[in-house]
């Protein structure tokens, strides 16, 4: 970075300590490597005077905190999701919104399908039952769940993540791919993928294993509700690797329960970290603290890409990988 003068940067969440050094050498760095989570008074207050910040999913950036904080120029997301931010109110205060695509798709992608497999084959809850000295014999359906290979997986979402899982199925476990997304891909893309286009009635109802990985929007919220887990088979499982709230936790909840779905997994919740409690009581769902992005390889990689963001921002490049309101 060429000028004498630092811009201030505020580090929201404990970040790698390599990637610290790194920001320090061009930044005047606040950073929390505490990890304390912030309030959005907190938030706000941290950010008085500072023209950057580096965030995660959890920090929201809207309009009431755009006010207070008026210096601020670029907030770099570590994440993919940009549901944290205001778009519309950060561009018309003219401050810059990046994320971080690409560099998670593959360990998303194998995170997914590894949720998947444990959801149908009942791993977690196999687990559970030999810890808790319940497994004294064999029986020919103990634990008995659902096969993978040759099933017909259903993706709700097929951007670079749901490509990912498609050709992980397709191609790894001899599966039949269908999608539902808000936009076709190409004749290329379908042939790379081994995946088939079909309306979400028909992927609700046909999937053996119904994986989401769309985008959170207003227009998606509860898109997989109570309605949407009724036309699902009985012997079918859910995953959800998207966002909290594309699902109606209190209604998958009520659809485990009573035997309408066989079982689901689920690494992102509604108000996370919080966890609607009767999930929390059910045996036939696998729960993980949203950690799909979650090896330190691609974790890395996320954070030197927001670095490299903030970076080109304030040496007036073009930034890697800008988010519009658009």
């Amino acid at each position: 970075m060429s000028q004498v003068f630092k811009p201030r940067l505020l580090i929201v969440r404990a970040i790698f300590p390599e990637v610290l050094a790194r920001l320090e050498q061009s930044f005047d760095v606040e950073s929390n490597q505490e990890d304390i989570v912030l309030s959005p008074a907190e938030l706000a207050g941290r950010l008085q005077g500072k023209q950057a910040a580096l965030t995660t999913t959890a920090d929201r950036i809207d309009a009431a905190l755009l006010a207070a904080c008026p210096n601020l120029k670029i907030c770099a997301n570590m994440a993919v999701g940009t549901n944290n931010f205001d778009l519309p109110a950060m561009a018309t205060r003219g401050v810059a919104a990046t994320n971080t695509p690409d560099v998670l798709t593959e360990t998303t992608a194998d995170f997914g399908f590894a949720l998947m497999m444990a959801t149908a084959r009942r791993i977690s809850e196999g687990e559970a039952y030999l810890r808790a000295g319940r497994w004294t014999k064999w029986g020919y359906d103990l634990l008995a769940g659902s096969d993978i290979h040759g099933a017909t997986l259903g993706i709700l979402g097929m951007g670079r993540i749901g490509q990912g899982i498609a050709k992980r199925g397709a191609l790894g476990f001899g599966m039949k791919v269908i999608y539902h997304n808000r936009s076709r891909l190409s004749a290329e893309l379908e042939a790379e993928c081994q995946a088939s286009y079909v309306s979400k009635d028909a992927l609700l109802q046909t999937a053996d294993h119904l994986v989401l990985v769309l985008p959170y929007s207003a227009a998606a919220h509860h898109a997989i509700g109570a309605a949407e887990l009724a036309q699902m088979k009985p012997t079918a499982t859910l995953v959800n690797i998207a966002r909290g709230g594309i699902v109606d936790d209190a209604a998958l909840a009520k659809a485990l329960k009573g035997g309408q779905i066989a079982a689901a997994g689920l690494d992102v919740f509604e108000g996370e970290p919080a966890v609607h409690p009767d999930l929390l009581d059910l045996p036939n769902v696998v729960l993980t603290p949203h950690i799909a992005s979650a090896s330190l390889s691609t974790r890395l990689a996320m954070a030197n890409l927001a670095a490299d963001n903030l970076l080109a921002f304030f040496d007036g490049k073009p930034l890697l990988t800008p988010v519009s309101a658009g």
